[in-house]
This record gives C-alpha cells, sequence and structure tokens, in this order.
C-alpha cells in the first residue's frame, strides 16, 4: 500500500524533549492558593467551597439548581434513580460513549437500550431511537459527543410524544448550546464532568443540574447518605443541626478540595473555549491535505464545546491503520487518545445484553476508526505544531 516505504524513512522519534500528555489541564495560580486555603483551614469535605462552585456553574449555565458529586458517573446514576427508574424499565442511549454512560443505567436497576449514531456528528439519532422505543422504555440518555449538541429538539419530541424523561450526557458539553438553550438545561436533568481531561476541572467531580427543585433535593441527598442535611451545614456558625435519613443513600459528594479548584475553572471557560478555538482553526487548516476525517463544522445556531477533535482514520485511505497511528504518534512523544470505541465491543455487554458491533455499523466504523488527538488551552503554538508535524510524517499523503 502506498506510504509503507514513506513510513520507514520518517524518523520514529520526535525532537519533542518531554512527552504531550493528552487531555493534560491547565492549572493556574488562583486555584493552587485555593487549594492551600482548604488545607490550611482544614475543612477538606464537602463545605462552603462546594456551595459556592455549585452557584458559579448554576449561574453560568442558567439553570436554578446545580449539585455538586465526586463524578459524573456519580450524576448520571442518581439522575436515573431520582427520574423513578425501576427494574425492567428501558433506557435509550447511544453505542459512542464511555462506559460509564451505560454502566449507570444498569447500577440503576434498569435496561440500556442502543440506538445508532449519525454518521457525521457521532451523536444518537433520532430515527434509530424512534425504532427502539417500546411500552417498556422510560428514558433517553443523549450524549453530547465531543461538545457537539445532540439533536434536542427531535429528541424531546420523542419524549413528550411517548411520556419518557430526559437525561443529558453532558460530561464533553460544558458550553454547549443547542438553538439559543445550553446543553444540560433541555433535559429533566443534565450531567457534567469535571474530570482532568475535561475543559473544566476538579480533578474528579461532576455536577447534576436540574430547573426541579425536588429533583435537586433528591439529588443532593442521595449524594450524601441519603441524610436530609449536608455535612458542613450540619455544623455552621448557626448551631448543631440534628439531620435525619430519608433515603438509603450512597457516598458521592464533592470536596471542597476538589471545588477549590473549579471555582477558578469555572471564571476561565470563555478564555479556555477562546483558546481550544484557535486551535481547532489551526488544525482544520494545517491538517486539510492528509487523507483524513476531519470534524465537521457545527451549525450557525449551536454552539460546540470543542472538547474532543477527533480524526477518522480509514486505512483504505490512509495506508495505516489508527491503532498504527496512535503508536507512531506516541514514539514521537505525542499522546492521543480513542473516544470512544463503540460500547458492543466490550465482552461485559456482548455477553450481558447480546450486542453485537454489526447492529450499530455507524458506531462501530466511528469507533475503529476515531483518534482524539490534543485540545487544551494549556498547548502552546509549537505543541500544536509538533502534533500537526507528526501527522503529516505518520500519516501517507
Amino acid at each position: 500500500m502506498r506510504g509503507s516505504a514513506d513510513r520507514s524513512a520518517v524518523p520514529t522519534t520526535s525532537t519533542r524533549s518531554s512527552y504531550l500528555v493528552f487531555g493534560q489541564p491547565l492549572l493556574e495560580g488562583p486555584e493552587i492558593e485555593e487549594v492551600l486555603d482548604s488545607l490550611r483551614k482544614a475543612w477538606l469535605g464537602t463545605g462552603p467551597k462546594a456551595a459556592e462552585f455549585e452557584r458559579r456553574v448554576a449561574a453560568y449555565k442558567g439553570v436554578p439548581h446545580a449539585v455538586a458529586l465526586n463524578s459524573c458517573t456519580a450524576g448520571l446514576h442518581l439522575a436515573c434513580l431520582v427520574l423513578g427508574l425501576q427494574p425492567g424499565d428501558e433506557v435509550i442511549t447511544t453505542p459512542m460513549t464511555f462506559c460509564a454512560t451505560v454502566n449507570a443505567i444498569v447500577h440503576a436497576g434498569a435496561t440500556p437500550v442502543l440506538a445508532d449514531v449519525d454518521p457525521v456528528t457521532g451523536n444518537l439519532d433520532p430515527e434509530q431511537v424512534r425504532r427502539r422505543i417500546t411500552r417498556r422504555t422510560k428514558a433517553l440518555l443523549p450524549v453530547h459527543f465531543a461538545g457537539r449538541a445532540a439533536p434536542m429538539d427531535e429528541l424531546m419530541d420523542l419524549a413528550h410524544r411517548h411520556g419518557l424523561r430526559v437525561i443529558e450526557d453532558c460530561a464533553h458539553a460544558i458550553e454547549t448550546e443547542y438553538r439559543g438553550r445550553k446543553a444540560g438545561t433541555i433535559g429533566d436533568l443534565g450531567v457534567l464532568s469535571f474530570y482532568s481531561t475535561k475543559n473544566i476541572v476538579t480533578g474528579e467531580g461532576g455536577m447534576v443540574l436540574t430547573r426541579d427543585p425536588h429533583l435537586a433535593r433528591r439529588t443532593k441527598m442521595l449524594g450524601l447518605h441519603g441524610m436530609s442535611h449536608d455535612a458542613w451545614k450540619r455544623f455552621s456558625d448557626d448551631g448543631y443541626k440534628a439531620y435525619d435519613v430519608e433515603e438509603i443513600g450512597f457516598k458521592y459528594n464533592m470536596m471542597d478540595l476538589q471545588a477549590a479548584i473549579g471555582l477558578h475553572q469555572i471564571t476561565r471557560v470563555e478564555a479556555y473555549w477562546q483558546r481550544r478555538l484557535a486551535i481547532w482553526q489551526r488544525y482544520q487548516r494545517e491538517l486539510a491535505d492528509l487523507p483524513i476525517g476531519l470534524p465537521a463544522p457545527w451549525p450557525a445556531d449551536e454552539r460546540h464545546a470543542l472538547h474532543l477533535f477527533t480524526i477518522q482514520i480509514d486505512p483504505r485511505r490512509c495506508g495505516i491503520t489508527r491503532d498504527e497511528v496512535l503508536m507512531q504518534l506516541h514514539r514521537r512523544r505525542i499522546g492521543s487518545g480513542v473516544h470512544y470505541r463503540s460500547i458492543p465491543s466490550f465482552t461485559v455487554y456482548r455477553d450481558r445484553f447480546g450486542w453485537r458491533a454489526k447492529e450499530y455499523p455507524i458506531a462501530a466504523r466511528i469507533g475503529r476508526q476515531t483518534l482524539s488527538i490534543p485540545l487544551s488551552p494549556r498547548l502552546g503554538d509549537d505543541d500544536v505544531a509538533d502534533v500537526i508535524a507528526a501527522l503529516h510524517q505518520v500519516i501517507p499523503h
């Protein structure tokens, strides 16, 4: 195949002196000082900083209620529970996602059902969703894949016509907007991630968004053992407050140590987005001559969160497989990621649910070909140039 000799002539190491870690966050002085402040005050668990972080994120997203938790996975689990999903209930979601999306449904006792994705966006295809709705379907769980808005009007229309609840997986989508609405505020509940590779980070962490005070209260309560008051309120300046245990809950609360980072990260969300946009545009320009699939543009009435810049490596066009490209980049000290292998490609889901990749051909193809290249406000212009140069070395053209 064309390019084999070319690849052998290319050096297998980069001139980079250090490894470019994929998805490394940009941490600045104020959040470091805020963490030190928590350490000095010896208030490490859930407290006033977690509450303030909730207020700042709620204000940014334009919702009255936000509940900070220790992960997006915890938020997805609680979202399923507070919506009352029961054993035998079905939740339709995407095969093009991280396993946590499906696992949360299973942990809540419900049954995940997959619908294939759009070949351009990687988001749920509403027509495929419609075909999988049964009398047992109780909810939809769309993912705003890579930061691109899922087709929420079509999905909400299906939900309204069939009496379904909607949970938005916004792990990639803190800045995402869909036709004038913020992602995570369109369905019943939205769930954010602040994991270390996300656009806004707290190390580990997540947050549930909702306009419904009842859903917010139950989410908060279930996230801290089912207690009626969280720990920091019980020991406030007003004196000790007795609490009740109203439900059998979980230990999912966010610590102040985590929130201390997020308090300052959220103030830079727009500046970080602008930096990622500049990198995104440069990638689009300078990788256009390669025989790879580049991310499609998004509509003018939407906003992409620019979380992942995913390229598609079709070996028939590129003369090299996705996994080979990943390893060649690694040898050049460039980190990359796979987002994602399709869910039916994993043994546990094949065995438990009988899913087969061929039943979701678009997700299966994307899962074989997709590769995420570095996209972070931490990247300097030289880092971006190194990524571009490495891809031109590795992929025949």
